[in-house]
C-alpha cells in the first residue's frame, strides 16, 4: 500500500534535534525512533534544517497497517497476504447538467451540475477517514468528477491521479518519475464497465415528454423493469451483466489483496454491483433506490462483504458502523497533525 506524507507530530512525538545532542542522547532517540517505527508502522526520517541541523520527524504512514498483523521480522512484505479485511466505498455521482433538465443521460458525458459538485464535496467528506487505495469510475466524466472532489476532502490528502494507458504514448507522457510522489498518489482507473446503462433511443429526451408521448406504463417498463430494454438501449440485466464481471475480474482481486478501493459510478451500474453484494433477487434489485453523494461503506473480511451501514439521510454526519480496523485507522488520523 502506498505510503502518506506528512510532516507533523503525532501524540506527543517531537522531533529530535539530533545536531544539538550529545553522542548518548543521539543513540538513544535513535532507539526511540526505531521502537517506534516498529509499534506504530509509522515511518521517520531525516530532514535538514539550516537553524537546527539534522532532525528525526514524521515523515510517512501506512494507514491500514495494524501493527499486530505485521511479520515478525519487522518487514511489510507479507501484509497483503495477513490483510484480513478491506474497505469497498459506492458512491452515485452528483447532479448532472441533464439531471437538472429532466433529460435521459445514460452513456452521454455530461457533467455535474454546482449542485453536483456540492454532493461530491459533501460525500468526501462522509468517507474522509476511510482508507482509499485504489479508484475505479466510470468512463463518464460526472463520475470521474465526482471521486475527484470528493478526494479533495479526504484527510491523507493523498492526490487521485488517473491512469491513462490508452495507448503506449499516453502511457509514457503520464509517467510519474518520482517514487516518493507515487506514495502520495491513489491510481484511478476508469472503464466503460461501470458506465451508466445505454438508454438508446432515449438518450437526451426529456423524461417528463417521453412520458406523454409514450405513457407513463412503458416509460416506467424502460425504467424500472429488470430485462426489458427501452428501444436501442441497455436492460438493467444488460448492464448488470458487464459491471459486475468488471467488478469481479478487476476490482475484487485488489480487495483480496487488501486494498481499500472507491467505486464512483451511476445509478443503474452500482445497483448491479449491490445486487452481486447483497445477493439481490431481480424483483429486489428494481426497487433499489440510490442517494446522489451519499456513499455506501462495504468490508470484504474472508470473502464475504458486509455492509456497514451508511448515513440514513442526505443531511445526517456519517456515522458508520467501522470495523476495529477501520477505528484504529481513524484513530492514528486523529492523532496526527496534518
Amino acid at each position: 500500500m502506498a505510503a502518506t506524507t506528512s510532516h507533523g507530530t503525532l501524540g506527543s512525538l517531537q522531533p529530535c534535534y539530533l545536531s544539538k545532542c550529545s553522542p548518548f542522547q543521539k543513540r538513544s532517540a535513535m532507539i526511540f525512533m526505531t521502537k517506534f517505527e516498529k509499534a506504530t508502522g509509522f515511518v521517520t526520517r531525516s530532514v535538514y534544517n539550516q537553524r537546527f541541523g539534522t532532525i528525526r520527524v514524521l515523515s510517512s504512514a501506512s494507514p491500514v497497517i495494524d501493527p499486530v498483523q505485521l511479520p515478525s521480522n519487522g518487514s511489510s512484505d507479507g501484509y497483503r497476504k495477513k490483510s484480513s479485511e478491506s474497505a469497498l466505498i459506492l458512491i452515485r455521482h452528483g447532479e448532472s447538467l441533464w439531471n437538472e433538465k429532466n433529460l435521459f443521460t445514460g452513456c452521454v458525458d455530461v457533467p455535474l451540475t454546482q449542485k453536483g459538485i456540492e454532493e461530491a464535496i459533501e460525500a468526501g467528506k462522509r468517507i474522509t477517514n476511510i482508507p482509499v487505495d485504489m479508484i475505479f469510475t466510470s468512463d463518464l466524466i460526472r463520475a470521474q468528477m465526482t471521486a475527484m472532489l470528493a478526494m479533495t476532502q479526504h484527510r491523507h490528502k493523498k492526490v487521485p491521479i488517473i491512469a491513462h494507458n490508452e495507448s503506449a504514448r499516453a502511457e509514457a507522457w503520464s509517467e510519474i518519475c518520482s517514487e516518493e510522489t507515487k506514495n502520495e498518489s491513489i491510481p484511478v482507473i476508469t472503464a466503460w464497465q461501470l458506465n451508466e446503462r445505454m438508454y438508446g433511443e432515449l438518450q437526451g429526451l426529456n423524461k417528463q415528454e417521453t412520458a406523454q408521448k409514450f405513457g407513463t406504463e412503458k416509460v416506467h417498463e424502460w425504467r424500472r423493469s429488470y430485462d426489458i430494454p427501452p428501444p436501442n438501449g441497455e436492460s438493467l440485466e444488460m448492464c448488470a451483466k458487464r459491471a459486475v464481471a468488471y467488478f469481479q475480474d478487476q476490482i475484487e482481486p485488489q480487495l483480496m489483496e487488501g486494498k481499500n478501493v472507491l467505486i464512483a459510478a451511476h445509478g443503474n451500474s452500482l445497483r448491479s454491483i449491490i445486487m452481486y453484494l447483497d445477493k439481490l433477487t431481480s424483483d429486489e434489485v428494481i426497487s433499489l433506490e440510490l442517494s446522489t453523494g451519499i456513499p455506501m461503506l462495504y468490508i470484504f473480511k474472508e470473502g464475504t462483504f458486509i455492509r456497514r451501514g451508511s448515513p440514513p439521510r442526505p443531511n445526517e454526519a456519517s456515522v458508520y458502523a467501522f470495523s476495529k480496523k477501520l477505528a484504529h485507522y481513524r484513530e492514528k488520523l486523529d492523532n496526527m497533525t496534518l
